[in-house]
């Protein structure tokens, strides 16, 4: 064998390896944003109901808070712009949360469903972010939805600023991507017997201590449930939104949990419910 015979074949021989990796980063891709697509499809084919699933409860909240009872005088005109960044936190929040535990629930049933997508040339790990990516975009659609059906149903009580869509964006994204990851942790621990104790331990205390339908910092009267809520992530959503979107009235802007609390609560409960579901969704299907 020739000398340049054996440089080719050792620049082949290199050039194999590293094409290994790049090879195997493309197949995880592809298989990842094939699993993504297919789960975006199939919301696609069924975007009716989803719709009615997820803004049949604000719709009414938007109605009988922020139409109704400022209409016969049991609550100011102004409510409905505290109302609204409520509605609309806890609304990503909880399509967020349901969009990874109730099909995981089922995935991890009887059926074992979760083995068909463990088959996909994906680690156990890539399998876990597609759920809380592919949830957090369906709570994402739904909180902006939120929008139009305010405006159509609160009329003249519509009120939103203008000036800080980019914080809107970034707390909602943020806020979807913290409920997906409680989402995925409830999901891995919760059986599917005990789905309607569920929502009655955890979803019930989650929407009514979340600063849904009041400011924080107007529970200075109860300082034991004002702490309370600050163990509950939706308050920081529902804070951040209200910090973004609440217009002063009169010249008088409504106190807030200040935006750096806000990004810390959301953040700390997104990493935190990241490390903690990944861990429990590999246990959950390696054994």
């Amino acid at each position: 064998m020739s000398v340049e015979t054996s440089i080719d074949a050792i620049f082949i021989e290199k050039g194999a390896r590293e094409r290994r990796p790049r090879n195997r980063l493309a197949m995880i891709l592809v298989a990842f944003l094939a699993i993504l697509r297919r789960d975006l499809v199939v919301t696609g084919r069924e975007f009716i109901p989803f719709l009615i699933q997820v803004l049949l409860q604000p719709l009414f909240f938007l109605f009988i808070f922020g139409k109704v009872l400022p209409s016969i005088g049991a609550a100011q005109q102004s409510y409905a712009s505290l109302l609204l960044p409520g509605i609309v936190g806890l609304t990503v929040v909880t399509t967020a949360l349901q969009g990874v535990t109730l099909p995981l629930v089922l995935d991890l049933g009887f059926g074992r469903e979760i083995d068909d997508r463990l088959l996909a040339p994906l680690p156990v790990s890539l399998v876990a972010l597609e759920k809380i990516l592919f949830a957090a975009l369906r709570g994402l659609i739904a909180g902006a939805i939120i929008f139009p059906l305010a405006y159509w149903v609160l009329g003249s009580n519509y009120s939103v600023r203008t000036d800080a869509i980019g914080v809107i964006i970034g707390i909602m994204v943020l806020t979807a991507l913290a409920g997906a990851t409680l989402g995925l942790t409830i999901g891995t621990l919760v059986k599917p017997e005990q789905i309607g104790l569920m929502f009655a331990l955890i979803f019930t205390p989650l929407i009514f201590t979340g600063c849904t339908y009041y400011p924080w910092s107007q529970l200075d009267g109860i300082r034991w449930f004002q702490v309370i809520t600050l163990f509950n992530p939706l308050t920081y959503a529902c804070e951040g939104l209200r910090y973004a979107m609440v217009p002063p009235v009169h010249g008088y802007t409504l106190p807030t949990l200040g935006i750096g609390w806000v990004l810390l609560g959301l953040g700390v409960t997104f990493v935190a419910f990241l490390g903690l579901g990944i861990y429990t969704f590999r246990r959950a299907v390696v054994s």
